[in-house]
């Protein structure tokens, strides 16, 4: 599409400056991104509503059927799915919802069916992404990427992590990244300066610990770490030269001792208690007295929407920010992990140059634009869709926020690997182990070693 739509797509999504909800619970984040997100735009809109008279012809009118989970609370579905109408004159996309249970379970049975006519899947996790690939029921797009030339740079290094056997079967469209968030009134209060966008460990740690107060009825956590495994082992794979399929997992340990020992000083709470109380990431923030929580960029859309509905009392966590992941002496700032969301391209589709151009439009600038203005992150982050994000009201009006949400290198969280399901059972497992006490950092170490190698078949 033309630059100039672009630009018509921009200014018209500018007008959506009010999110809602995410939903509780975000899902286990080692292993995928929230199931769906319900931001909603305050103008109903669409993104590429006044696009449409520039629509690009269709050679003869299709129909692309795509598969999808959760519309009714996804806004971004429909709204992808206007934009695309309207700028391409003649096609018609037609969703089906599979439900977020079990999705990919559900989409693998579909397209192993004699019957199945989608033409393009959304996949949702890097397990189902393999089951599929593996059961060649999505087309490698290596020569339609070649013949259109899309820069797959754009995607900070996340395509090259679901390579395989040196084909790629899906491109991004939605990218979920780790940050810092913080509290500003707490800082504000001790007189501390806020944490910073090029933070090491170290000084991430100490940061923390110079914000704790252990005052009985006064606590102030310096910082706080949700249950999941990747609260903590995603700090041992910032470096870009490990991730979860190693089977040697000795890079856990400085974090391990790192988290465990703020636990043991009172800077942040205890697993075994949060573990106990059940309480979530988000009633830990907005209560007030967290300095720094280290969460995925998903959570914005929740706090931009809490805070405004009231739900959240804005005394207590109204003044917040966002800074980039810490990172490892030698590593380059703005390095996190994500997790993606992408398209594929069915092995069963009668049309499938038509839906690799819905795949491309998606993933591209122009879907990119779509996504943002919903509150959501697309898994390219231009310049204008960074404006977006930061413009939508309730966003910090801070430049360091802003800054934040440039990734220069994005790991995921869970790449490619065959029996990937099958090591992130045993790196949970073994997580929960060594927090509670049950196995020294060593020991539950060596416990994940041995499992996963077994696993590999080492």
């Amino acid at each position: 599409m033309k630059k100039k739509v672009l630009s018509v797509m921009l200014t018209a999504a500018m007008m959506t400056t009010l999110l809602a909800g995410c939903g509780g619970d975000d899902g286990n984040a080692s292993s995928s991104a929230p199931e769906s997100s319900s931001a909603q735009a305050s103008s109903s809109t669409p993104a590429s509503s006044e696009a449409s008279s520039q629509a690009t012809p269709a050679a003869e009118p299709v129909t692309l059927k795509w598969a999808i989970w959760d519309q009714e609370t996804t806004q971004y579905w429909n709204d992808i799915k206007e934009a695309y109408e309207a700028s391409h004159e003649g096609v018609t996309i037609e969703m089906v919802d599979l439900g977020s249970t079990d999705y990919m379970t559900v989409l693998a049975t579909e397209l192993s069916g004699s019957g199945s006519d989608f033409d393009v899947v959304t996949i949702k996790d890097v397990p189902g992404y393999a089951t599929l690939v593996q059961k060649n029921a999505i087309l490698a797009l290596d020569d339609y990427i070649k013949a259109d030339g899309v820069d797959l740079s754009q995607y900070a290094g996340a395509t090259d992590q679901v390579v395989v056997d040196g084909k790629l079967y899906e491109l991004p469209f939605r990218n979920d990244f780790w940050v810092i968030f913080y509290n500003k009134d707490l800082f504000d209060a001790k007189g501390v300066p806020y944490p910073t966008n090029d933070m090491t460990f170290e000084e991430y740690d100490a940061l923390a610990r110079q914000m704790t107060d252990t005052t009985f009825g006064s606590q102030v956590y310096g910082a706080h770490y949700h249950t999941w495994r990747s609260a903590v082992q995603l700090f041992g794979v910032l470096d870009g030269e490990h991730t979860i399929l190693d089977g040697e997992y000795s890079a856990f340990k400085p974090y391990y001792e790192m988290v465990l020992n703020q636990e043991k000083d009172g800077v942040a709470r205890k697993y075994t208690d949060l573990k106990t109380e059940g309480l979530h990431y988000s009633a830990a923030f907005s209560g007030g007295d967290v300095a720094m929580l280290n969460m995925g960029s998903w959570f914005i859309a929740t706090l931009i929407s809490n805070l405004q509905s009231g739900e959240y009392d804005s005394s207590l966590c109204g003044n917040w920010g966002i800074v980039k992941y810490p990172h490892a002496e030698g590593v380059e700032a703005g390095s996190t992990l994500g997790t993606i969301t992408g398209l594929s391209v069915t092995a069963v589709s009668d049309t499938p140059d038509a839906a690799w151009e819905f795949v491309k439009w998606v993933s591209g600038e122009e879907g990119a634009a779509v996504m943002a203005s919903s509150g959501n992150f697309p898994a390219i982050m231009t310049d204008e869709v960074k404006d977006m994000i930061a413009g939508l009201e309730g966003f910090p009006t801070d430049p360091e926020s802003k800054e934040a949400l440039s990734v220069s290198n994005l790991y995921l969280e869970v790449p490619y690997g065959d029996k990937v399901s099958e090591i992130n059972s045993v790196l949970d497992s073994y997580h929960g182990s060594i927090m509670t006490g049950e196995l020294s950092i060593d020991d539950g170490i060596a416990k994940m070693n041995e499992e996963v190698q077994k696993i590999q078949g080492k």
